[in-house]
């Protein structure tokens, strides 16, 4: 049985402080976001699979925020059930956040299949995220103003979609797998975007930038061109800037359904513009989760 998310190291709750969560936080640029968050003041929640690397995380950013309140979610976010009930004990605990930054994602060299039977690449980068969104929808209503922000890759810029086969089965492959996940993400945002006008809620994607991160964990071909685009990434730290701009920034806290890169609005790939497909690309998302 898979075991069921717990928060971890809980501290008192500051009435003051607006909540920020954080997905993918236990590493990667996801860590340098939780941080930056906490140096804004907010009571961070930092979701990750692994307790030992959350609690590492907590400490990190206790050490150089010691005013910080962070909390600890443990929850595979590949799985739908652990992150709806990720979203439940969040809802459970809060009734209000300002902040969902859905971070978490991978990119693998061969297709996967999580227990639940899913593509493992499809569950995290798209499946998940948008189930956590739907179930903490509410808060981020009843904590209006506020800000979803998911985080893309410039591969959405040249996918290709079908919305009736999102599901690739035989034409799995690496790229296309993880391009497609993330324009689908885009997708569905800028869908959630429209019809989220007016409630104080806005939601956006952000490209992070080439970042020298973990994300990519294979040999061969594929790792070995992987470590060297990595002598020129940017840093995790600098891989985090865009995403926090979008968080934080007083201007953008009205601005909804864009693509950031180097903190600047940039034409999405075309399938994005259309209402039509972002609805069946919303639809067949929803009959997957």
């Amino acid at each position: 049985m898979t075991p069921q998310p717990a928060l971890v190291g809980s501290p008192p709750i500051s009435k003051e402080r607006p909540i920020a969560i954080v997905t993918g936080a236990t590493s990667g640029i996801g860590r340098w976001i939780a941080l930056g968050m906490a140096r804004a003041g907010h009571h961070v929640v930092v979701i990750g699979r692994d307790r030992a690397r959350g609690i590492a995380t907590q400490t990190w950013i206790d050490q150089q925020v010691p005013q910080a309140r962070t909390e600890l979610l443990i929850a595979d976010l590949s799985l739908l059930s652990e992150t709806r009930n990720a979203g439940r004990r969040i809802a459970d605990r809060y009734s209000r956040i300002s902040v969902l930054i859905n971070n978490a994602g991978v990119f693998e060299p061969r297709p996967i299949a999580t227990e639940e039977g899913h593509d493992r690449v499809l569950a995290t980068n798209l499946l998940c995220p948008f189930v956590l969104t739907q179930v903490l929808l509410p808060l981020l209503v009843a904590g209006a103003p506020s800000r979803i922000i998911n985080i893309g890759s410039s591969t959405s810029d040249r996918a290709q979609i079908d919305p009736d086969a999102l599901v690739l089965g035989r034409r799995w492959a690496m790229r296309r797998a993880y391009s497609q996940s993330k324009l689908a993400l885009m997708m569905t945002t800028f869908r959630l975007a429209n019809r989220l006008r007016g409630t104080g809620v806005v939601a956006n994607v952000v490209h992070p930038g080439l970042v020298a991160t973990g994300l990519v964990r294979t040999g061969g071909l594929i790792g070995l061109v992987w470590r060297g685009l990595a002598l020129t990434a940017l840093t995790e730290e600098q891989g985090a800037d865009t995403a926090l701009h979008a968080a934080l920034a007083p201007e953008l806290g009205s601005v909804t359904g864009i693509y950031l890169k180097n903190r600047r609005a940039t034409a999405p790939n075309r399938q994005a513009l259309d209402p039509g497909l972002l609805e069946r690309v919303w639809q067949a998302t929803e009959r997957l989760t």
